[in-house]
Order: structure tokens, then C-alpha cells, then sequence
């Protein structure tokens, strides 16, 4: 699977392009902007691409108002196709988000059901309508919204016609678009036989065509499996990784990693490739979330060196802030131009240690040495062995370990390293070391 081996770039498109927030219905070709970041993108050593929601909706993306159009306020299906092209053109995969557990109120479907009641042939097609209820919206009926919010309107997803509308509609954006895989939003909600019948879809629609599941909490194998999803966010790790800068105690994240990862019996996720990430469209920016401002690149370093799909939210790639108690539009923002500064440099060093590593890709994860403050940890694949050393202290540290090696190059840098009499970890630092198996 081609995800494994890549590094992603989030964008939330109606934020990104500066749309809007309420659907105006005039059409404005804002979705072209992504084109002029390409440059920015390959520099970064991007090659897949995660949009948040593009198709037309009632406000923020997630209250879809019809699967087959692209948002006005970012554009033409043909603009969308245009910036697809170019993507691909520039060696970067495309995956769209597929928001199948719910629709916005202006959906067509819905619309029918609030204009004809008992007598709409769509009725059937929502969860657990009630013509005898109502709603905040006072409809005069009452239907299942998710987590109790009445703009988002619960679909059927064990309605053959539902499933056979969504396919469709699948089907329909690899063929204009040809997209490489969706990010399924809320995966959590779905319905488990409805995404046995995405993922039987999916075999058959593009040759390794990625899906990808929004988990939270759990056991991931629930859903990450041979006959759902590919892969899921890593949510369990991304507290993890801030946490433990934030608190000095390296050993939440390293116990989540051999509990996810780790060589025992018992590991969960050995074998799968979950996403990781330090931010995204719906947490604070990840430069506004650490205490220590120097922490940014060594997060970005341990995020890259763990097992998983790593993935860069736009704009903290030069340390964007913004923080959840500002709500969504800070969080997605727009930026005239993307910036290029020394954590661009770090980050793009990082995303070229990691594509061009085959432990970095497929190894295995066992932990080295760990203290509060320090943490050096190996992954090895098929001859090649990566040691991934983290320092968060303002104090140099002197790691003693039998490195089964004498000597290592720091696939960030390029440079070499000595095991000899110890290694050294300059204050705040952090290093990839490829060494003989």
C-alpha cells in the first residue's frame, strides 16, 4: 500500500481558501489557490494529500448537501479536476473526505422528506425519523442527529438504496477526479456491514485505493482490518506526544508505543500503519499546545521516527498558532502564502529520512533507553535498523546502550556518529541513526 511509505499534508479546503462559513451559492474558484502551494509541498517531501470536506454543503463541510458537486464557494468540479491534475502531476496522491454517517439539513433527499413528510420516498433513507417529534428546527418531526446536533442529519447506512447512492458517488469522484482513497469521517459511528461493503468497493474501484477511519478511543482493530479500513488516526498518540514534552515524562508516549506497537504478545497494532499527527482541523495547533517552544521540532521528530503514516496539518509546518478555545475558523485558517523557515527545513529533512526508510516504514518498534526527559528507541526491517534518539532537556545527555553497532549515519543529516564511549545528546536535539544490523 502506497500510504505506508508516504508522508501527508492536511488541508481544510473552505478554511484554506478563505471561503465564506455559510453557503452563499456564488460560485468562486477559491479551490485553484492549492496549485500555487505545490512548490511548497514538494519542498516540504509531501506525496499524499488529505482534503477536508469538498463537496456542497450548508456551512463547515461536514453538512453535505449533495456528494456529486463541489462546494461553490471553492469552485467547479472542473477547478477541482484541474487542481487533482496537478497534484498528481507533481507526484502527490489524493484522498477526499467521505462524510457518510450524516448529511446536512440541505441535502436533497432531506429536503424532500421535510417538504413531504409520511409520503417522501427518502424517508427511509434517515435514521430513525419521527413524524409524531420534533426538532430544535421545529419541523414538526423528529430525526437522529449526530451527538444530539439536528444540522447533522443521521443517514441509514443499512438502506441499500443509501449504500448504492454513496458508491456511487465514489465511483463518480475516482472517475473525474481520479482520487486515491477517502479519510472516513466519524468512522467510529458506521455502520461496520456498510464498511465491509466500502472496503469490497475499494478493492475493485482503484488498485490500492486507501481508506482511511476518524478513531478516537477503543480498539482500533475494530475497524482496521482486512475487510474495513487501512488505516485510522493515531488519536491515542497524539495526546501522548504533547503530553509527555508538556509534562517531562517521556514514558507516556513510549508505553503507548509498545502497548500499540511493541515486541510483546499482547501488542495491538503490530503489523499496521495507524496515522500520526501532532495536530489537525479539529484540535489546537500543535505550536500553541507545547510549553516549551523548543519541544516543536522534536515532536515533529518523534512523530516522523514512531510507527505510522505521518501527517502535517498546514500551517504549523512554521509553527501556525492557534487554540481550540478560539474555535474552528482559528483552527482552519487562511494564510496568503505558505512560510518557509527553519522547522520547514527540519520537517522536510524528516519527511525524506522516513520515505526513503524501510524500518522508518515497516519496522517494528522496541524501546532502548528511557528516562523522564530522554528516550532512544529502535525500529529495524529486513537488514536495516534505525535508532530514533530524542533529548527534550536544556541539558546535554550522555546515552549509554549496546548499540550492536560501532558506528551509524543520522539519516536527518547526513552526518556520521561514533557509539563509542557513549553517545552524546546535545540539549534539545533529536537524530535518526541508521546502523549495521
Amino acid at each position: 500500500m502506497w500510504a505506508y511509505e508516504s508522508v501527508f499534508y492536511q488541508i481544510y479546503p473552505l478554511g484554506f481558501c478563505g471561503a465564506p462559513f455559510e453557503n452563499d451559492g456564488i460560485q468562486e474558484s477559491r479551490i485553484l489557490k492549492v496549485i500555487d502551494w505545490i512548490p511548497h509541498m514538494k519542498n516540504l517531501g509531501i506525496n499524499a494529500i488529505y482534503f477536508s470536506p469538498v463537496f456542497e454543503s450548508d456551512t463547515h463541510g461536514y453538512n453535505t448537501r449533495d456528494y456529486t458537486k463541489i462546494d461553490c464557494r471553492l469552485g467547479s468540479n472542473a477547478d477541482f479536476k484541474t487542481v487533482c491534475d496537478a497534484l498528481h502531476e507533481a507526484g502527490i496522491k489524493v484522498v477526499l473526505d467521505g462524510v457518510f454517517n450524516h448529511v446536512g439539513r440541505g441535502f436533497w433527499a432531506f429536503q424532500d422528506v421535510l417538504q413531504n413528510r409520511e409520503n417522501s420516498r427518502y424517508k427511509d433513507w434517515f435514521a430513525r425519523i419521527a413524524f409524531d417529534g420534533n426538532s430544535n428546527y421545529n419541523d414538526g418531526l423528529w430525526y437522529e442527529g449526530w451527538e444530539g446536533n439536528y444540522d447533522l442529519v443521521k443517514l441509514n447506512l443499512r438502506n441499500e438504496e443509501v449504500i448504492q447512492h454513496i458508491l456511487s458517488c465514489v465511483q463518480g469522484w475516482v472517475d473525474e477526479f481520479d482520487i486515491d482513497g477517502l479519510r472516513l469521517d466519524v468512522c467510529y459511528c458506521l455502520d461496520k456491514d456498510f464498511l465491509k461493503r466500502l472496503r469490497s468497493f475499494a478493492n475493485q474501484v482503484k488498485p490500492d485505493f486507501l481508506l482511511l477511519g476518524e478513531l478516537l478511543h477503543g480498539d482500533y482493530n475494530q475497524f482496521v482490518n482486512d475487510e474495513m479500513c487501512h488505516s485510522a488516526t493515531n488519536y491515542e498518540c497524539y495526546k501522548g506526544l504533547f503530553s509527555s514534552f508538556n509534562s517531562m515524562n517521556m514514558f507516556e508516549i513510549v508505553h503507548s508505543l509498545l502497548r500499540q506497537f511493541g515486541p510483546e504478545n499482547w501488542t495491538l497494532y503490530r503489523g499496521k500503519h495507524l496515522l500520526s499527527f501532532v495536530d489537525n482541523h479539529d484540535v489546537t495547533r500543535i505550536a500553541s499546545n507545547l510549553t516549551n517552544e523548543k519541544h516543536l521540532p522534536l515532536i515533529y521528530a518523534l512523530a516522523f521516527g514512531m510507527p505510522g503514516i505521518p501527517c502535517i496539518y498546514y500551517g504549523s509546518e512554521w509553527g501556525a498558532k492557534a487554540h481550540k478555545s478560539e474555535g474552528d475558523p482559528a483552527l482552519r485558517a487562511c494564510f496568503d502564502a505558505p512560510v518557509e523557515n527553519e522547522l520547514t527545513q527540519w520537517i522536510a529533512k524528516l519527511a525524506e529520512a522516513k520515505k526513503n526508510s524501510k524500518a522508518l516504514n515497516y519496522g517494528g518498534f522496541k524501546s532502548i533507553v528511557l528516562t523522564n526527559k530522554q528516550c532512544i528507541f529502535e525500529r529495524e526491517c529486513d537488514g536495516e535498523r534505525v535508532l530514533v534518539a530524542i533529548n527534550a532537556d536544556e541539558n546535554a545527555y550522555t546515552a549509554h546502550f549496546d548499540a550492536r553497532a560501532g558506528r551509524a549515519v543520522d539519516l536527518i543529516t547526513g552526518e556520521s556518529h561514533d557509539f563509542g564511549g557513549g553517545s552524546e545528546l546535545p540539549p534539545y536535539s533529536a537524530f535518526f541513526w541508521k546502523t549495521e544490523c
